[in-house]
């Protein structure tokens, strides 16, 4: 049954960021741990359910012309600042700027650049290039020569293990930092949707809802044969 939980709660998390960008489905796995104790046979199995992976398959890309939309090429992730302080790695593109001039994910993740998270100056406009480059024109500036603030920093995952965490970030398992990938690249002006399938995680809620409820009614016919066992231990004779 908690196995049964962990799988409802995955795909409830699913369904409710069919609308988020960059979002990835998360894949729920269940398996059996066998009960014993020392010296003894193993006689009884328990279920296990757990998150263990995510699915990577890219999004659907749109064009929105927001300059601060961008969508992440291949399979390279944006480097994103934590709550709790530590580096995440997010698909998510529609960047947004705070009163402050702090660039961050829709989500409110800040953004990180070469030297941290990137803050960036008042300017008439803001381009993002295809290696993550922030060019802006000053207030007053020539069009023609706009000034490169700082670089998003685009990681690849390939040859690391990486994790997906309850914030809907990906981090290092053993709690380290990707590199910055030189190859990776980004496309301006375009956003990258959610790759969950709202048809299907719809038809695995319902397969979860009564697996649930199958277990339900388990219990109870084991607890009516107990029962009616422990009755028939207390006839007389």
């Amino acid at each position: 049954m908690r196995g049964s939980m962990a799988r409802q709660t995955a795909i409830a998390n699913n369904l409710a960021n069919t609308e988020t960008a960059g979002f990835r489905a998360e894949i729920v796995n269940a398996s059996t741990r066998w009960l014993g104790g020392q010296n003894t046979f193993q006689s009884r199995a328990e279920q296990v359910g757990q998150v263990i992976a995510a699915d990577m398959k890219q999004g659907t890309v749109t064009q929105t012309g927001n300059p601060l939309d961008v969508a992440v090429d291949g399979d390279a992730m944006i480097a994103v600042q934590a709550n709790d302080g530590s580096e995440g790695y997010t698909r998510r593109g529609d960047l947004k700027l705070n009163e402050s001039g702090l660039l961050t994910t829709g989500d409110g993740s800040p953004v990180i650049g070469e030297a941290g998270p990137i803050t960036l100056p008042p300017a008439d406009s803001i381009k993002i290039g295809k290696d993550g480059g922030i060019w802006i024109v000053p207030p007053g500036g020539q069009i023609d020569q706009p000034q490169l603030v700082d670089t998003i920093k685009l990681v690849n995952a390939k040859g690391s293990v990486i994790a997906k965490g309850t914030d809907n970030l990906f981090r290092e398992v053993n709690g380290g930092a990707l590199p910055q990938d030189p190859l990776a690249s980004v496309t301006s002006g375009a956003l990258e949707g959610s790759n969950v399938n709202a048809t299907v995680a719809l038809v695995q809620m319902i397969e979860a809802s009564r697996s649930w409820e199958t277990q339900i009614k388990m219990i109870d016919t084991a607890k009516d044969i107990d029962s009616g066992g422990a009755s028939l231990m207390r006839l007389d004779g």
